[in-house]
């Protein structure tokens, strides 16, 4: 006998409900998250098995995959099923096209949905913990660098309205020399002031080459005519332009920290030397991979099954007697990210990643497709080498595919 339980969650409850085979529904309930939900939910569902509790399986449908409940109704021997929420989407749209919505509704959803297509939904992966240890810092430390890359952006916009000088002075703006400088010179007419025995300090102290030419080509950018604001909306700009540096400063810092973190939490993981010994990836990379993907031995029944997850392997799309293949739109951004950049780094320390990228360049592929096929492939790589525990070997990995271009 099987149990279908359907969970929508909130920030502080769930609501739930329990199917039979039949759709009949045997319960329903809105729980609190946390202990108490969680006993209740046990509670509800040992009332409902009674004394044949080692004949019944519960399969229990949710839109996340992380989180304590989550970790909670595996831990408890239910079997979880990780739900994207625009398949629950499309799920509800074909039950009802009124338009109505409550969570409760969404709570009997996701039962229907467990109930007739569980063998089309992905249970949570059973990652070790050292591994969701390796997620957590991985992401952590990604989203500091995006987040340094938007208030980059923004104090770029910034100077660009009123002191575009610093725009020619300075080429990476989230640079240590970059903010010290115009922590000291947020206006044009403090910048001129500038002497090149402060310059060079700050450009000492961020450890940059040929301090001499630099320094003068700073402070000529920084003197140069250029168009201006009247003095108070200057002011404005500049009390805005320093509270950006402050906010890039501490980023600046906890990067630093979080990636020690991360090298730390990566190094300690069995499969660490596997996975660094790929092609274009360090720790850093390396942990973000690793991260994504998971270690579940049995996650990926196939080399096809883990580069469909990874978003790297193409879609087909036929009507008719036209039929294309596409890049896949649906995909984890971290990891994707995370493999283009194995990618284009293979190319410059790899000699058969170099040649497969070649190959289909010449057959006509874009830099971006060709990119994405590579990527495709180290991903194969990199699941027969964690399948068979062997670390990456150059004439192993490309030998076929070397052959071929040769031929």
């Amino acid at each position: 006998m099987r149990l279908f339980v359907g969970d929508d969650w909130a920030e502080d409850h769930h609501d739930v409900e329990v199917m039979d085979d039949s759709g009949r529904r045997l319960a329903k309930a809105r729980l609190p998250e946390g202990v108490i939900g969680m006993a209740r939910l046990h509670t509800m569902i040992g009332e409902l098995v009674g004394d044949e509790a080692d004949d019944i399986e519960v399969l229990v449908g949710i839109e996340t995959d992380r989180g304590p409940w989550v970790a909670a109704l595996v831990a408890a021997g239910y079997t979880v099923l990780a739900v994207n929420p625009l398949q629950a989407a499309r799920f509800r749209d074909r039950l009802g096209v009124s338009g109505a919505k409550s969570d409760a509704a969404d709570a009997h959803v996701l039962a229907d949905m467990v109930r007739t297509h569980a063998h089309e939904l992905l249970p949570v992966a059973g990652d070790s913990a050292r591994a969701e240890a390796v997620k957590v810092v991985a992401r952590t430390h990604k989203t500091l660098i995006w987040e340094r890359t938007r208030h980059t952006q923004r104090l770029r916009h910034a100077l660009r309205d009123y002191f575009p000088a610093a725009l020619v002075a300075f080429d990476d703006l989230d640079a240590g020399d970059a903010l010290e400088l115009l922590a000291k010179a947020p206006t044009p007419a403090l910048a001129t002031r500038l002497t090149i025995t402060q310059i060079s300090a700050a450009l000492k102290r961020a450890r940059r080459r040929n301090i001499t030419d630099k320094a003068a080509a700073i402070q000529a950018a920084l003197r140069s005519d250029q168009l201006g604001q009247p003095e108070v909306v200057t002011d404005a700009y500049a009390a805005t332009v320093q509270a950006l540096i402050a906010v890039l400063t501490t980023l600046n810092t906890q990067v630093k920290a979080m990636q020690r973190q991360v090298e730390a939490h990566f190094g300690r993981h069995p499969a660490a030397e596997i996975i660094a010994s790929q092609p274009g990836l360090g720790p850093v990379l390396g942990a973000r991979v690793l991260a994504e993907f998971g270690d579940d031995p049995d996650r990926y029944a196939s080399a096809k099954a883990r580069k469909n997850y990874a978003g790297t392997s193409p879609i087909t799309r036929a009507s008719g007697k036209k039929k294309v293949a596409l890049a896949r739109f649906v995909h984890n951004d971290r990891l994707l990210d995370a493999l283009t950049t194995q990618a284009l780094t293979a190319l410059r320390h790899s000699p058969g990643a170099r040649a497969y990228y070649d190959l289909k360049r010449a057959r006509g592929a874009s830099h971006n497709a060709a990119l994405r096929q590579l990527a495709n492939r180290l991903v194969g790589i990199l699941h027969g080498c964690l399948k068979t525990g062997t670390p990456y070997n150059e004439t192993t990995a490309w030998s076929h595919h070397l052959e071929k271009a040769a031929a």
